[in-house]
């Protein structure tokens, strides 16, 4: 839900930097920042706006795209490394949504890959974007190599991780702390990718979103028209 007139003011900036469809090719839209940034939201308040504006829109979170634990939790349950690296399948992130709604694709794709309550793979029915429709991606790590370079439009949320981690607390009963053990693996994690990748820097957008009411938009590297 949107809650401030400065919030509404800024996607409706955002929406406007979409970029128009090339013929009948999709646009391809990445909100990416740290657990508790506010991406869902986000990206559910941009697919709400470019509708409001007659756009068809896919909305699709890279969370519905996870290994299976077999894979996430190979170089073990508490370990970083495996959390930046071993979280998602880009093989099939790519083959049901990226590629097909890229430059060229068919518009035929799927919107989830793993159930991560019940750890299965499923593969869903097909389904057929319009010409020229959005996607609209939330998710961790959209700017790293490989993917950084897709996105029509790309925006990083910036959020300390003391802010992020109460969010999540709040949201989720986790700890609030953010030196507690069991956060080691999503901190650090995470902290890796912002190392490896520095996606504020990769981004076309760059948001502060510490204050939700009052969220502030740099335009960092214009998207392509």
């Amino acid at each position: 839900m949107i809650t401030s007139k400065r919030r509404r003011e800024l996607l409706s900036d955002l929406a406007g930097l979409v970029p128009t469809a090339r013929g009948e090719d999709c646009v391809r839209v990445a909100v990416d920042g740290v657990d508790g940034a506010g991406k869902t939201r986000l990206a559910d308040e941009i697919a709400a706006v470019l509708r409001e504006q007659a756009r068809d829109v896919v909305r699709i979170s890279a969370d519905d795209f996870h290994h299976p634990r077999s894979v996430r939790y190979r170089r073990g349950r508490s370990s970083p490394e495996g959390f930046w690296l071993d979280s998602y399948d880009y093989q099939r992130l790519h083959a049901d949504v990226l590629d097909p709604l890229g430059p060229g694709g068919d518009r035929r794709y799927r919107r989830i890959a793993h159930d991560l309550r019940s750890d299965v793979a499923v593969r869903p029915p097909m389904e057929v974007a319009p010409p020229g429709a959005v996607l609209v991606l939330d998710g961790l790590f959209l700017h790293r190599d490989g993917l950084a370079d897709l996105w029509d439009l790309s925006i990083w949320l910036h959020v300390p991780f003391e802010v992020t981690v109460r969010r999540m607390a709040a949201r989720d009963g986790t700890e609030a702390d953010l030196t507690h053990p069991s956060l080691t693996r999503y901190v650090d994690g995470q902290r890796l990718y912002l190392g490896a990748c520095d996606p504020a820097a990769r981004a076309h957008v760059v948001i502060d979103n510490t204050d939700l009411d009052a969220p502030t938009m740099r335009v960092r590297s214009p998207p392509r028209d």
